[in-house]
């Protein structure tokens, strides 16, 4: 690609907003011209630039068809897709230089050295000798040591940062993350976790897909969900909590327990453990208080008292359940 700009030409040109989407919309169809599946419907959303936006839905639910529009790997059948100002149709190579993607696959070259790898994917970019960033990038991801080895002899998580790098090689201002930590142990997802935060702090805006509900929270600035190719939510994550009126009360008890008494289940009281029972309730309509005092008149003395906020987990499966209902 020979139209390919510089980070900091990219960054000095920055829009407001580094993806903008409107009304999108992709329906597969037969060979026959019947339509199949409308895997997005009118989707809009606009990212803007500098955060880490977290995009939420089910298996299927169209995130994986958006994020193939953005890369030109898919057409849309209508709508507009701009990235960092470009749309996605009318200039696909400069929209192409501004994004980078991380697939969830890992499709690395086996017999190429991490090295080689960078400046094989900054050359197809058309990045010049002299400002191809290989040996930042692999600094950045932690692989200078390792810069000279096959590909085969990383480990996975070696191999995940790898194509972090590799998607960065052309320096775009935008990159999209597809399930970046899937199947990944606990230790690094946060070692992850801990490059995206950096990659964001040099002024990289982030696209995240994730199954983990977790990431996303604490990663996120802004959150949309898509259940069935339709956006159900999109707003900041502060802003898409408060949405939802749900609490988690668990109380610890003074004895043991073997099931939870008849008129505490007919309230919503559930069994944990021997001594842990737990309700979820909304506080607009009851208090933590008023649920005591069931516990209390079947002789239960209360030992400890927890209650939990609101969850991206909560939020999301209020919203994707309440669409399968409609």
């Amino acid at each position: 690609m020979s139209s390919s700009l510089s980070f900091k030409d990219l960054i000095d040109m920055a829009p407001d907003n580094a993806i903008e989407v409107v009304q999108l919309g992709k329906t597969y169809f037969s060979k026959k011209g019947t339509p199949t599946k409308e895997a997005l419907k009118e989707v809009s959303l606009t990212i803007p630039r500098g955060c880490i936006f977290g995009l939420l839905g089910p298996n299927g639910a169209g995130k994986s068809t958006l994020i193939n529009i953005l890369a030109g790997l898919v057409l849309k059948t209508s709508g507009t897709a701009r990235i960092w100002g470009y749309d996605v149709n009318d200039a696909p190579r400069m929209a192409r230089s501004a994004i980078g993607v991380v697939p969830q696959e890992l499709n690395l070259d086996a017999f190429f050295s991490p090295r080689e790898i960078l400046d094989l994917q900054a050359g197809l970019y058309g990045v010049p000798k002299k400002e191809r960033r290989t040996d930042e990038l692999l600094d950045i991801v932690g692989l200078s040591d390792q810069a000279g080895v096959n590909a085969r002899a990383l480990s996975g998580g070696m191999r995940r940062r790898l194509m972090i790098a590799k998607a960065l090689a052309h320096s775009p201002p935008v990159l999209i993350l597809d399930e970046p930590t899937a199947g990944v142990d606990i230790e690094l997802r946060r070692s992850l976790w801990s490059y995206v935060r950096k990659l964001n702090e040099r002024g990289t805006t982030i696209l995240l897909t994730t199954h983990y509900l977790e990431e996303a929270q604490e990663l996120c600035d802004r959150i949309a969900i898509i259940d069935r190719g339709t956006v159900v939510a999109n707003d900041t994550k502060e802003a898409l909590l408060q949405k939802i009126d749900s609490k988690r009360l668990t109380i610890l008890v003074d004895h043991d327990i073997r099931a939870v008494p008849e008129n505490m289940r007919a309230q919503g009281w559930a069994y944990v453990d021997a001594r842990r029972m737990t309700i979820v309730y909304r506080p607009s309509q009851t208090n933590a208080s008023a649920l005591l005092r069931l516990p209390q008149m079947n002789g239960f003395g209360l030992v400890d008292i927890f209650t939990e906020e609101t969850t991206v987990e909560d939020v999301f499966l209020q919203l994707t359940q309440k669409e399968q209902r409609s």
